[in-house]
Formats: C-alpha cells, sequence, structure tokens
C-alpha cells in the first residue's frame, strides 16, 4: 500500500515528458501540421474559384459595346457564395494551425532553448482540453471577417470598381447623372435602386470587415489558443 501511495506521488510530481512522450508529441504534431496543410489547400482553390469567375464576368462586360454590366452584379453574388464556402472551411482550419502553433510555441522552443519540455500545466493542459472537447476557436462571423481583409476585399473592391467604370466609361463616357442611373437600370428596376442596393452589399461587408477586426483585437489576449492570423 505505502508504494502505491509513493509511485502515484512521484507520477502526480512530474514536470518533464519522457522520451516516449515527446516522440509521441512529434508525430501529433506532424499529424496537426498535414492537417492544415490539407485545409490551406481547400482555403486557396475557394479563393482561385473567386478570383477566376470575376476575371470571366470582367470579359464578358467590357467584351463588346453592347455589353451588359449584368455580369458583374452576378458576380458579386457568386463571390458571396464562395466566401461563405472559404469562411466555413477557415474555422477548420484555425483548428488544426492553432493546435500547431501552440506546440511550436510550448514544445519545440523551450526544447531548441535546451531548457526541455515542462508540463506546467498551462498549455498542456490546454492542449488536453481542445482534444477531449474539440470545438471551433472562432465564430462565423469572425471567420467572415478574416477571409474579407486577407482576400475578398480586393476581390469586391474590384468588382465595385469595375461596375462603376462600366457604366461610367464603356462604351462611351456618360454626360449626365441621369444617363449614368438609366445605364445601372436592370429590366424593371431603375437605375438608383441598383446602385443603391450595390452600396449596401459592398457597404455590409466592410463594416463586417471592420467590426469583427475589432473583435479579433479584443480577444488577443483573452484566447491564447485562437492564433490572429
Amino acid at each position: 500500500m505505502e508504494d502505491r501511495v509513493t509511485t502515484e506521488s512521484v507520477e502526480a510530481a512530474r514536470t518533464r515528458f519522457d522520451s516516449s512522450e515527446l516522440s509521441a508529441l512529434a508525430h501529433l504534431y506532424r499529424g496537426e501540421v498535414y492537417r492544415s496543410t490539407i485545409w490551406r489547400t481547400r482555403l486557396d482553390q475557394t479563393t482561385n474559384w473567386a478570383v477566376v469567375t470575376t476575371g470571366l464576368a470582367l470579359s464578358l462586360t467590357f467584351a463588346g459595346p453592347n455589353s451588359s454590366p449584368l455580369p458583374l452584379i452576378l458576380l458579386g453574388l457568386l463571390v458571396a457564395v464562395f466566401l461563405h464556402f472559404e469562411a466555413r472551411r477557415y474555422r477548420y482550419f484555425n483548428v488544426w494551425r492553432a493546435r500547431c502553433r501552440l506546440i511550436e510555441t510550448d514544445v519545440y522552443v523551450p526544447m531548441l532553448r535546451g531548457e526541455g519540455v515542462a508540463m506546467d500545466g498551462r498549455w498542456n493542459t490546454l492542449l488536453a482540453d481542445d482534444y477531449a472537447k474539440p470545438h471551433f476557436h472562432i465564430s462565423y462571423a469572425r471567420s467572415l471577417g478574416r477571409r474579407i481583409r486577407k482576400n475578398y476585399a480586393y476581390i469586391l473592391a474590384v468588382q465595385g470598381v469595375a461596375y462603376v467604370g462600366k457604366l461610367a466609361i464603356h462604351p462611351t463616357a456618360v454626360t449626365s447623372t441621369a444617363e449614368f442611373l438609366d445605364r445601372a437600370a436592370i429590366g424593371p428596376l431603375p437605375g438608383w435602386s441598383v446602385l443603391l442596393a450595390g452600396v449596401i452589399f459592398q457597404g455590409t461587408w466592410a463594416v463586417l470587415a471592420l467590426v469583427t477586426l475589432r473583435m479579433e483585437r479584443h480577444s488577443r489576449t483573452a484566447h491564447r489558443l485562437v492564433p490572429i492570423a
């Protein structure tokens, strides 16, 4: 009975990993890097789809003097769909990336400094809890905001500028506001309503990007396992 108590006390007092446990951590890290790489590739695929469709819409819109600006409007809706896909994928990618980063900072950095890998009850408990109860580290809204700031702000900006440019100078430059609004009209929809919808569409993404950026800055110190992109 006394030997059993002594053994349990020694195990409870452990502060270092043994060689077999460090080897297991190394394999765990490799697995997390592989998963994050796979999901990083999936993110790039969605962005590539958005870029390709933007180029196609621009080609159709400026193909000839009688070409309609409608492809650029439809492009905005399609880009929104791609953004939805990418934000959902990013939430998964962020889980694997956060785990990799935690292992790098709290396992490999002390090891490279010759300090050894300590079981300090912070990073290892945090990582263990994340494996025991896996969950997304960021909300869907914050994921949308990150992807907008990193990639889709530029795509949406190109779409908006190209649309206004199409109305203003192609095939000839407009000479009055009435002519500009007349070019913006789509079927029974007056031009002013189409332009107002476009401003709301673009403005919504801009506001979302700024609001979620503020949320990111507020949560940097509160959630260590969620790295800021």
